[in-house]
């Protein structure tokens, strides 16, 4: 869906819950072939046995990749993204964990380099089937102000 939303009609605080995705084994497996990442803690489930959690950990950027496309429901012709800053893997993904995102408007700041746009700081939180934070980062939007008229 497309929707236009410029600088000024965004509101701090407001929070949006994305639909929920459950991690498969498929996940696990696709994610290391695309990455190179075949660590033994998300490969190997005998290995994975003798750690902490007793059983295979999802590749923190594969739960980053998944928890980011969750929230793409929505495509702002005005906004662009900027990039991600203090992302943080708080806990632990499983294979049959579902995962949400929710998105809150934590900041609205001025664009120094760039006085038709300002900043908008979307935090991002990847949350599992027990509403426990599982990733969280900030993702900065430019977005275009409001043409004059």
């Amino acid at each position: 869906m497309e929707q236009v939303i410029y600088f000024e009609d965004y509101q701090a605080g407001h929070v949006r819950v994305t639909t929920g995705r459950t991690i498969t084994e498929t996940d696990f497996v696709v994610h290391a072939g695309h990455t190179g990442d075949f660590f033994p803690h998300h490969m190997d489930a005998e290995f994975a046995k003798t750690l902490p959690f007793g059983q295979r950990v999802a590749h923190g950027t594969m739960v980053f990749a998944i928890g980011v496309g969750l929230t793409a429901t929505l495509i702002n012709p005005v906004a662009f993204s900027y990039g991600y800053d203090r992302l943080r893997f708080v806990r632990p993904v499983f294979i049959g964990d579902t995962i949400r995102t929710r998105v809150t408007i934590a900041a609205k700041e001025d664009d120094p380099k760039r006085p038709g746009q300002g900043r908008v700081v979307e935090r991002c939180e990847v949350i599992n089937q027990r509403d426990e934070v599982v990733l969280a980062a900030d993702h900065i939007l430019l977005v275009d102000r409001r043409p004059a008229g």
